[in-house]
């Protein structure tokens, strides 16, 4: 069964979409491609009625950085009411992402909206807890070695968190 869709016409619906986070802004200065493609992508499902809801998850650790509070302010700047909008502030990594929307928001099925790699990932850990998820592909950014090279340490550590969650079982 295919768990991975870059066209909104072929995504089945689910109740709620779940934005993983990523910073607003680059480190030198200027909006980041990948926040603002997921915003993007968001935005496309939620419009097309492929999801209801939106949980935007992610890290909120310091006092000056709040991705949910900055992904959802996007939403509603184009146009999505807050009221179909919900923020995981504790969603430090995917992980903790996906776990919390399953035991926070009590679901088992979703929609996870990030790119291409991420979803991979993210998609492997909701299966791996047993989890009915399914992935939409924002546009992704060329290619990016710095971004490639941590996306196989991510997935190095999706597997240790993975074996870790079972040994403790």
């Amino acid at each position: 069964m295919r768990k991975n869709f870059d066209y909104v016409n072929y995504i089945p619906y689910n109740t709620f979409g779940v934005v993983l986070g990523t910073s607003k802004y680059l480190h030198g200065g200027g909006v980041n491609a990948y926040f603002k493609y997921r915003i993007d992508a968001a935005y496309y499902l939620f419009y097309h009625k492929k999801i209801r809801y939106i949980i935007v998850s992610g890290d909120n650790r310091e006092k000056n950085y709040n991705e949910p509070k900055m992904m959802k302010k996007e939403l509603i700047k184009k146009g999505i009411p807050s009221c179909f909008i919900y923020e995981d502030c504790y969603g430090i990594n995917t992980l903790q992402s996906i776990l919390r929307v399953y035991k926070i928001f009590h679901q088992k099925r979703f929609t996870i909206i990030s790119q291409k790699f991420h979803n991979e990932r993210a998609i492997f850990i909701g299966n791996c807890l047993g989890l009915d998820v399914i992935g939409f592909n924002a546009k992704n950014l060329y290619f990016d070695s710095r971004i490639q090279l941590r996306e196989i340490f991510a997935r190095i550590k999706a597997l240790w968190d993975i074996f870790l969650i079972f040994q403790l079982k």
